[in-house]
């Protein structure tokens, strides 16, 4: 209570003339010590004459101190800077006292009044010595009090190259001052043991939970430039098992103004684990086809749809019509873009798989462009209702591209998934179809490119596992994981809708876009990570239950459907799946006849039908198993 108060009172009162008067009592203090020096570390001299001296010490003083502006410094965080004008003041003061004594001998203002010439030199050196130590002891003792007034981090710095340097004169430099960093981490054994501004150099082989526990680690901030994802992700498991907070360091590109500053240090996320490094895009090519142009984007307010509309608006659009029948997500997105100062844009309540309502909103806008992203794509929702699955799925993108082709739109982009590979689900199946349409319709098409992009699970969408381990972790668990062995490929929504812009620039029409998603992710791994990255324990705290496979559920996914190869483009990363050869007259009709029959058949008569244009469609874990069976 008693620091509290101090603390209290300093921060409140010890303002600038408090500083000044200490500076002035210091030094009168190391005048008398300059006498007591200059006679051999005794008191035999006039005190006298050193209390008529006084008077002038104080008034020079003053005036010196009063020009250099030395006690205007925050004393707590005294640096460098601070020295030099406590050096300046007390050189101006030494310098002044020597010329009024000069002065005063010269023309004997007053005769019995001097000052040795060795007391000033003398003076001059204990006085700088004295006002700058006690600058340094004083924010010594302030970070002392200051230090057991709050909570402080014990924290360790993976990485002792020059990003771990930056983060540590970044955390010196946090006003708050909650970091006390007691240990850099290297695994370079040229700089294992030894020190960084006194601050020691560990192998990772030297922090065990011993260590964490004796010096009372809170957090690990891992700041290595350019790491690997496979590198990242080894260390976190390594580092999360000692029941540590772990922190990374944002790209250089991120900091401000080319600094960085100990806020920009973030938790790290399951977003930092992919296990890939992320895919990144920089095309001109892309600025240029959509600039000045009309584009539609359905299925807008969806997790797709709105980044894809985020990244479009950005460029400078003819006219961006935002279409989606989910009125309060649409109202989200357009109050947030109208927030950003974006004006050319306008958005549509209405349903692609309505043709009449589709039909007027392209004759009366007329785009060039199309980026196609209204779906439904739950698997277990999708397989309790087909005839909804096909209502959106096929139907509504039927439509879409359709009259894409009516209206001479140049470029038709169909968001798709990898569960339309191999599917085993009426959701999987739905989209197959949608491809194979898009595929024929392609080859008739005279002005209008069709393109399909075809990726994984995206984090943090609706819906998406993500979102669900966060709410369970939140609710106190446990995570509900289908399967211990089931996996998937992920990507970032980012990263996804920058795949399909990419896509809107690229080939002839008719190309399926697949990109190197890396290794797959397997789901019970990532529901340990999420539990340790949220400072929690797995079973301790959090358990994870085993639920068995949903209907329609595959416990591998797929990028390429048998039969199809694929070919390089010009981005590494990014792949062309050459589409398998059927007979589009035929497929067509099917689909068409599909689009019409599925309004009076039964759910499975309506899977059936899918099965019958899907060859490679089968059921797993599924009701519609029993269809299988038939063959």
């Amino acid at each position: 209570m008693v620091r509290y108060f101090f603390l209290k009172v300093l921060n409140k009162y010890a303002s600038k003339w408090v500083v000044l008067f200490i500076d002035i009592f210091l030094v009168c203090f190391s005048f008398v010590i300059a006498y007591f020096i200059r006679f051999n570390i005794s008191f035999d001299f006039d005190t006298s004459t050193l209390i008529k001296q006084l008077p002038l010490i104080v008034v020079v003083a003053c005036c010196s101190f009063l020009i250099v502006g030395s006690y205007k410094g925050i004393i707590r965080h005294t640096g460098t800077k601070d020295a030099i004008n406590v050096f300046m003041g007390v050189t101006i003061f030494s310098l002044t006292i020597m010329f009024i004594v000069a002065i005063n001998q010269l023309f004997r203002v007053f005769p019995n009044f001097t000052i040795p010439k060795s007391i000033i030199l003398i003076h001059y050196l204990v006085a700088v010595f004295s006002l700058i130590v006690s600058r340094y002891v004083f924010k010594t003792f302030f970070e002392i009090i200051s230090t057991e007034l709050k909570s402080v981090k014990n924290v360790l710095i993976y990485g002792a190259g020059d990003s771990g340097i930056i983060t540590y004169g970044a955390l010196n430099r946090e006003r708050n001052n909650e970091y006390n960093v007691l240990g850099f981490i290297d695994d370079d054994p040229n700089k294992i043991d030894k020190k960084i501004d006194r601050i020691k150099i560990y192998s990772l082989s030297k922090i065990d939970p011993n260590f964490i526990e004796d010096n009372d680690i809170n957090e690990v901030i891992i700041s290595i430039q350019n790491i690997k994802s496979n590198s990242l992700l080894e260390i976190t498991d390594n580092l999360l098992k000692l029941n540590v907070e772990v922190k990374i360091v944002p790209p250089l590109s991120k900091w401000i103004g080319g600094d960085l500053q100990a806020n920009q240090i973030k938790q790290i996320n399951i977003d930092d684990l992919l296990g890939r490094a992320q895919i990144s895009f920089d095309n001109p090519i892309v600025k240029k086809e959509v600039i000045d142009r009309t584009i539609f984007v359905t299925g807008a307010a969806g997790s797709i749809g709105s980044e894809i509309s985020r990244q479009l608006a950005t460029y400078k659009l003819k006219q961006l019509v935002l279409i989606d029948q989910a009125e309060s997500p649409l109202y989200d997105l357009q109050q947030e873009l109208s927030l950003k100062g974006i004006e050319n844009f306008t958005v549509i309540v209405a349903d692609v798989r309505d043709r009449k309502r589709m039909q007027e909103i392209f004759e009366q806008y007329l785009p060039e462009k199309v980026f196609h992203a209204a779906a439904y794509k739950h698997v277990p929702l999708m397989e309790q209702n087909p005839y909804e699955a096909v209502k959106i799925n096929i139907f509504g993108t039927k439509n879409i591209a359709d009259l894409s082709m009516i209206y001479h739109v140049e470029r038709f982009v169909m968001v798709s998934t990898d569960k339309a590979v191999n599917p085993t689900n009426v959701m999987g199946a739905t989209k197959r179809v949608a491809e194979m349409y898009i595929s024929c319709l392609s080859k008739e098409a005279e002005k209008t490119k069709f393109t399909i992009t075809r990726f994984g699970n995206v984090l943090g969408s609706n819906g998406s596992v993500i979102p669900l381990f966060k709410k369970q972790i939140e609710n106190g668990g446990p995570l509900t994981v289908t399967h211990q062995d089931i996996t998937r490929y992920f990507m970032t929504i980012p990263e996804a809708c920058r795949l399909v812009l990419e896509a809107g620039t690229m080939g002839v029409g008719g190309e399926i876009y697949i990109f190197d998603m890396g290794k797959s992710v397997k789901i019970f791994e990532m529901a340990k990570r999420m539990i340790s990255l949220s400072g929690l324990k797995y079973p301790e705290d959090i358990d994870i239950q085993i639920t068995g496979l949903r209907p329609g559920e595959k416990l591998y996914e797929e990028l390429l459907a048998n039969g199809e190869d694929t070919t390089k483009t010009y981005h590494e990363k990014i792949m062309i799946a050459k589409p398998q050869e059927m007979d589009c007259h035929l497929m067509q009709l099917k689909i068409n006849q599909l689009c019409v029959d599925h309004q009076t058949l039964k759910n499975a008569e309506i899977v059936g039908l899918l099965k019958e244009i899907v060859l490679e469609y089968k059921s797993n874990n599924s009701i519609y198993e029993k269809l299988d069976a038939k063959d």
